[in-house]
């Protein structure tokens, strides 16, 4: 059995179709290694003319380029740039009236002649916007009319006919991926603003923080050292959160009483008598309210405990149970 499966993984790994997606691959690895190594002024000139936009960065592109154009746009927009996909050709039938003064139009064409940019190239003359060229032809018109020429490199397509648009595209694509990388770190653009931009999903899952999904208010079970266990019970039991924090009379945390703690004394007759500060663990697990909530799931798996309090310079200001995690689905 396990020869007759050794088989037949060798004959697929010699398959013809393996030779064609790693000659594939290798050409558009190849090009994108030479578009990393042609950049230089014009793509820092770009970056300028991208970071002084106060509008929206206006891609667009015809065919493969423009289906490349629409991907760049949602990237830019993801990433703080805020950006939009114009189609050339809609935009000769009234789209235009999308493209402002405040903008900056980037406009992907492999052979820079692309006809349906022409309304939108000249609009974009007219009202002194600046034009980016994507582009693989340095004298085409796309480029000569640009403000900013980003010249891809000459690379064979990877189809065997040399037509089909791949290892161009692959060198767009990657070249709009550098430019959001590249704005997005002159910005600043931090975590906190990429989830602000991305609150669905396991992106928005993965950067939630801890203040996010904490209890606050009311809903904090705080008492002091002072009170009767009957009235801590019957705290943690109306706060459901199976734990109390006991605070000093400068309002630091000072201990906490869980439910296992409880189980712990049951034994003992006089529980009920005794006092929160009696009872008490000083051992307090804490965390910050800006840490991310996977850090605090973290932080409760290993501990095996189900609550953290919440402490700004010692004093609770929350508490995160292990169910408001499994609840936001962060894991």
């Amino acid at each position: 059995m396990g020869t007759t499966k050794a088989k037949l993984l060798s004959t697929k790994e010699h398959d013809p179709g393996i030779k064609i997606a790693r000659r594939v691959l290798a050409l558009e690895a190849d090009a994108l290694r030479a578009l990393a190594a042609s950049l230089g002024p014009s793509f820092v000139a770009a970056l300028d003319a991208l970071v002084a936009v106060t509008g929206r960065v206006i891609v667009t592109g015809m065919g493969k380029s423009g289906h490349v154009a629409r991907k760049i746009a949602a990237t830019f927009a993801s990433t703080g740039t805020p950006a939009l996909f114009v189609h050339p050709a809609e935009a000769s039938h009234g789209d235009l009236g999308m493209v402002t003064e405040r903008d900056a139009v980037l406009a992907l064409s492999n052979s820079g002649e692309t006809a349906e940019l022409a309304d939108l190239v000249a609009y974009a003359k007219r009202f002194a916007i600046p034009l980016i060229a994507v582009t693989s032809e340095p004298a085409s018109a796309l480029a000569q009319a640009a403000s900013v020429a980003l010249v891809c490199p000459a690379a064979a397509e990877a189809c065997p006919m040399g037509l089909a648009p791949t290892t161009s595209t692959t060198m767009m694509l990657a070249l709009g991926d550098a430019l959001a990388v590249s704005l997005l770190e002159r910005k600043g653009f931090s975590a906190d603003d990429f989830r602000v931009l991305h609150p669905g999903g396991k992106l928005g899952r993965r950067l939630l923080r801890v203040a996010d999904i904490m209890h606050t208010g009311a809903s904090l079970p705080l008492l002091p050292p002072t009170t009767p266990m009957m009235d801590a019970i019957i705290e943690m039991t109306g706060k459901s959160l199976g734990c109390v924090g006991i605070v000093d009379s400068r309002g630091r945390l000072s201990g906490i009483i869980t439910d296992g703690d409880i189980r712990r004394h049951i034994a003992d007759a006089n529980v009920l008598r005794r006092t929160t500060g009696e009872i008490m663990s000083r051992s307090v697990k804490t965390i910050r309210a800006d840490a991310l909530a996977s850090e605090a799931l973290q932080i409760m798996n290993v501990k095996s405990i189900t609550a953290l309090f919440v402490v700004e310079d010692g004093r609770p200001v929350g508490v995160l149970h292990i169910h408001d995690c499994l609840r936001a689905g962060v894991a």
